[in-house]
């Protein structure tokens, strides 16, 4: 039970310090709707969807009126189609993500997660087919998110996908280039995947899970500022407790409204994905926090170690606040996102490659990154093989959102809107690595992998 005076200070941080409830989102086990039709699958995908996320957007908005929390997001997580759909014989998935896009709109969501496929140590045949359709399944739909596995701390590095993978990205920048090729927005490759991610675009329901649940992601970047502005020129020691303090009271939150949300709907509670998770809006951005810190911009050196502080308390306060901790837990870095990383991108003061060692110590890695359009698939595949290796050697999640923006340069913008928002042209080394991403094979995995 909440104390007045928490539910006092949570008003104050709604209505001063933009603290929100980033996402509700259900997930939906899939694996019954499997059949050899493929016709007949994407009926039932639509039917269960439609079925168990009827009343979601609705609850969530209950919900929001009752706690005076803005929830800003309501979505479903699927089952990985390429489990689902090789039970068919379909040459392509297109017809999959359109069901998934049709019960999307159907129950009001804005996005749907699950288009993807784990090959982090292999192909079968609906794998492949699954990544060779995200172009024309994302070029097609509204709401489709896709995402790939191409890497674990187990099996290593599967270079053979991370190049498929690379192609995939430059083919739907080309097929959504109208747009600023906003396509590359929903594609996410990832090493070390949770089943668990409440967040898009890399969301999906894991084959462990319930049938159905609903996970919860929660952010607040604002009031972490605030709360470091107020603990003025305290050590490092204390800003790092002054984070754990308040991100126990953010997952709080957090975990109220998903179990809150999973009572009235009847399904299980799954977790609170405690990660800060930035916005355009002013005032809500993780670089400020860095900068809040101390630093002049971010980026500066200094901006690892202090990110690394506040992924460390992030995670520790959130800890001490739920049992049901998952997800991506940690502090997000999407360019896009985050005005304060479009402001330090624009200043010269953050670059690509340092933006990659804080992905080191963050909860994701490479997100929402324009780069030119030009950029060769080689390039971008070796992009994602660098922040694979970061996630598999430091046993942690890491993934890559790349947007190579046809026709833009280093310098130029693009513009997404909502909170996608806008994103610099950033410059990427220009030295091939063709060769080396073209030897294919495997990375493999560390020595760690062996422990049992």
């Amino acid at each position: 039970m909440l104390t007045t005076e928490e539910i006092l200070e949570t008003i104050k941080m709604v209505q001063e310090e933009n603290l929100d409830i980033r996402t509700i989102t259900m997930g939906i086990s899939l694996r019954d709707c499997a059949d050899s039709d493929h016709k007949a699958a994407c009926r039932k995908i639509y039917d269960k969807i439609t079925g168990q996320a009827s009343r979601l957007v609705k609850t969530g908005d209950e919900i929001a009126r009752e706690y005076g929390l803005p929830i800003v997001n309501k979505r479903i997580s699927v089952t990985p189609i390429a489990l689902v759909a090789e039970a068919s014989s379909a040459e392509e998935y297109l017809e999959y993500a359109r069901a998934l896009d049709r019960a999307a709109e159907a129950v009001g969501v804005n996005f749907i997660g699950g288009f993807s496929a784990l090959v982090h140590k292999g192909f079968t045949r609906g794998d492949k087919v699954l990544i060779e359709s995200i172009p024309g399944a994302i070029s097609e739909t509204g709401r489709v998110c896709a995402s790939v596995n191409v890497a674990t701390s187990r099996a290593g590095i599967n270079m053979g996908a991370i190049n498929l993978c690379s192609r995939v990205i430059k083919q739907t920048a080309e097929l959504t280039a109208g747009e600023d090729s906003v396509g590359c927005a929903k594609i996410v490759i990832f090493a070390n995947v949770p089943e668990d991610n409440p967040f898009m675009a890399g969301a999906f329901h894991g084959v462990g899970e319930p049938d159905c649940v609903i996970n919860t992601g929660v952010s607040g970047p604002g009031v972490v500022k605030s709360a470091i502005n107020r603990a003025g020129d305290a050590d490092l020691g204390a800003l790092s407790e002054t984070v754990k303090k308040i991100a126990f009271k953010i997952t709080r939150m957090g975990e109220l409204v998903g179990r809150t949300a999973a009572k009235k709907l009847g399904v299980q509670f799954g977790i609170v994905d405690l990660s800060l998770a930035p916005t355009p809006a002013v005032g809500d951005s993780v670089a400020e926090i860095i900068e809040e810190m101390g630093l002049e911009r971010c980026g500066a050196p200094g901006s690892t170690a202090a990110l690394a502080l506040l992924n460390d308390a992030v995670k520790k306060g959130g800890a001490m606040a739920s049992s049901y901790v998952g997800g991506l837990s940690g502090a997000f870095i999407p360019v896009s996102e985050d005005a304060g990383m479009i402001t330090s991108v624009t200043d010269g003061a953050l670059t690509l490659e340092k933006l990659e060692a804080m992905t080191a110590v963050c909860s994701v890695g490479l997100d929402m990154v324009a780069v030119p359009g030009k950029t060769p698939e080689e390039t971008i595949a070796a992009i994602i093989a660098d922040e694979a290796a970061i996630g598999v050697f430091n046993n942690k999640t890491t993934a890559v959102r790349i947007i190579p923006a046809i026709g833009k340069e280093v310098g130029d913008k693009v513009e997404f809107g909502g909170l996608l928002g806008e994103a610099p042209v950033m410059a990427v080394n220009r030295f091939s690595s063709k060769k080396f991403v073209q030897r294919g094979g495997r990375i493999p995995a560390p020595i760690q992998s062996l422990r049992n």
